[in-house]
């Protein structure tokens, strides 16, 4: 009898081949189609926006420990992303499951009226930098806009020997480390926006979870 949790799957998720076509637009931010002797190119900018879970029975790391799935078991699952599409994620944040006594707490947290006035903040000052969102720098204007400090180089240089960055990682960390600076009102690329940056790009070519490094 089929396992339960593959019909499930089959079912409810995408499948590999489905999300691999997403590599694309999210590098280039247009897709081509092609058929027979035509071709149709379209404009496809979208900021995505994913989830998954971390096994197969999304449990894994669960403060009950009522996981039971096995390694090979969550390999197979999480290989489904692949490392090129993962590459192309800006960020990739574990949220684990929240205690019983913490979601009862309901702590404070800052009103969306002021994170909403933060961000549109930074968005102008990047206008009025670049003439142009960071997440839409080319390879130079990165190198231009979003070079850190001498402190902030080398631990990004760490970053890509303990990480094995890609091109494509390294230039996404300056991006995102120089978002994070906008956000803070912070002229220059510092070692802890670069730090912060790095931290949101845990996960390997398989799929796997870094600790810190």
């Amino acid at each position: 009898m089929e396992d339960p949790r593959n019909i499930v799957n089959s079912q409810y998720e995408f499948e590999r081949g489905v999300l691999e076509a997403l590599r694309e637009p999210l590098e280039s931010g247009h897709i081509t189609i092609s058929r027979a002797a035509h071709r149709a190119d379209f404009p496809a900018k979208f900021q995505l926006i994913a989830a998954m879970n971390p096994c197969p029975c999304g449990y894994l790391g669960h403060y009950s420990g009522k996981c039971h799935c096995t390694p090979d078991q969550i390999a197979r699952y999480r290989n489904r992303i692949s490392g090129p599409l993962l590459d192309r994620i800006d960020m990739q944040i574990e949220v684990p499951q929240v205690r019983q006594d913490d979601l009862l707490a309901k702590p404070q947290g800052e009103a969306s009226a002021s994170i909403r006035s933060r961000v549109e903040a930074a968005r102008v000052r990047q206008i009025l930098r670049q003439n142009k969102c960071n997440a839409q720098l080319s390879a130079n204007e990165t190198e231009k806009f979003c070079a850190p400090d001498a402190e902030g180089e080398a631990l990004l240089k760490l970053a890509i020997s303990r990480l094995d960055l890609s091109a494509r990682g390294y230039q996404r960390v300056l991006r995102l480390a120089r978002s994070i600076a906008d956000l803070e009102d912070c002229g220059k690329v510092e070692p802890r926006h670069i730090a912060e940056a790095v931290q949101y790009r845990r996960m390997d070519m398989n799929g796997m979870k870094i600790g810190a490094w």
